[in-house]
């Protein structure tokens, strides 16, 4: 598995490849891991095969590893049988050489929608347009290239194929959701006394404090919601380059009392602080996945989405959550909607997050793996393998 982000770093993309990563192993399967290196050698792991990189100054904790290199060797010497890429940048042109001096199948996840990122991290002279039609001519190169494309969700397979029209094969496969680490039975009551919240209506926001994931419009509809709603309170879990913007707005509106910067919090703890709130909120129209708001059901606790791409395609409105337009006063009128009954959704939101247990999720991506082998040989036709 080559991925252009890895721990240290945490992202959507990491969590769905260490996830892959332990499902497969516990069917039997040998997974080897090609990462950046981390600035912190210390922070290496044993059995990942890193590149030597350097840090991305737009993005802090990220690594780029643009350096030459002949590694890839290493696969051959591993005898792997598939190559699965999770990145779209530096690390997928090496999976595709990799691949083709080795005659071996590739496999490709659309884990993010790069071209939209750019319009934030842009460090080019090119206006966004030019950039934008650059990319998509790089990204149908790529997936042209691989043996199985794979979409997160319907909703962005639907999109991308209309840029890139003569992918191979492509499937549908989310990131299952860990079930047995994120339960309903889980206790948020320590998280709750540690930020003060107990007696409150707690909404919560998870992930990168970063532009591309649009919490403005999130604390400025909670500046609308705490007027109706005087215990409820936001907190914003994660660190970003936007993480100062943010806490400065909160203070112009007047709601600094009432939003919790927790920071970076340990993977380790993410579960109980799902269980200690009531409501999830995700605004961001960047997610291919979201895997946050599987979590967050799996837990029990509805979501608050907006109504776009695969967040759309997860909230079913009066059953798991409730969906809203981008506008703060839409965000304020679906969130109270939730905050004042959230038990309403419990069974829903719980009844969803079955759906994508992690081992189903797996299986499918094995039957994935063996098409692709069996295509690269040359010995079926694409009529032949069977979708579930």
């Amino acid at each position: 598995m080559f991925t252009d982000s890895y721990l240290p770093a945490r992202d959507g993309v990491v969590t769905s490849l260490l996830l892959t990563k332990r499902e497969l192993e516990r069917m039997g399967h040998t997974v080897y891991i090609l990462a950046p290196d981390p600035a912190d050698p210390a922070q290496r792991e044993d059995g990942v095969y890193y590149f030597r990189s350097i840090g991305f100054q737009q993005y802090s904790g990220y690594r780029i590893p643009m350096f030459p290199t002949d590694k890839c060797h290493i696969l051959a010497e591993l005898d792997v049988d598939v190559i699965h890429v999770h990145g779209l940048m530096f690390q997928a042109v090496r999976a595709m050489l990799a691949g083709r001096g080795l005659k071996k199948p590739v496999v490709l996840t659309f884990h993010t929608m790069v071209t939209e990122a750019a319009k934030f991290y842009n460090f080019t002279p090119f206006p966004e347009w030019v950039i934008q039609l650059s990319m998509w001519t790089y990204l149908r190169t790529i997936l042209n290239r691989a043996e199985v494309v794979i979409a997160p969700t319907l909703a962005i397979k639907n999109e991308i194929k209309r840029y890139a029209p003569h992918i191979k094969r492509f499937e549908v496969i989310p990131t299952g959701v860990d079930l047995d680490r994120f339960n309903p039975g889980l206790d948020g009551s320590d998280v709750r006394r540690r930020y003060g919240l107990d007696g409150k209506k707690v909404i919560l926001h998870l992930g990168r404090i970063a532009w591309e994931k649009n919490i403005e419009l999130v604390i400025r509809g909670f500046c609308i919601l705490s007027k109706q709603e005087p215990d409820a309170r936001l907190v914003l879990v994660g660190e970003g380059p936007a993480k100062e913007h943010m806490i400065k707005l909160t203070e112009e509106l007047g709601v600094a009392d009432r939003v919790t910067f927790t920071g970076f919090v340990p993977d380790s703890e993410l579960p109980q602080f799902y269980a200690a709130c009531d409501v999830l909120t995700l605004a961001s129209k960047f997610e291919t996945q979201g895997l946050v708001i599987l979590e967050a059901m799996a837990v029990g606790k509805p979501v608050s989405g907006i109504r776009y791409r695969a967040v759309a395609e997860l909230i079913r409105e009066g059953e798991n959550g409730e969906l809203f337009e981008e506008t703060p006063y839409s965000w304020s009128q679906a969130t109270t909607r939730l905050l004042r009954d959230p038990q309403m959704y419990r069974e829903g939101a719980l009844a969803k997050a079955r759906e994508y247990s992690a081992g189903q999720w797996a299986t499918r991506l094995l039957d994935i793996y063996k098409y692709a082998i069996e295509s690269k040989a040359g010995r079926v036709s694409n009529k032949v393998f069977v979708k579930h």
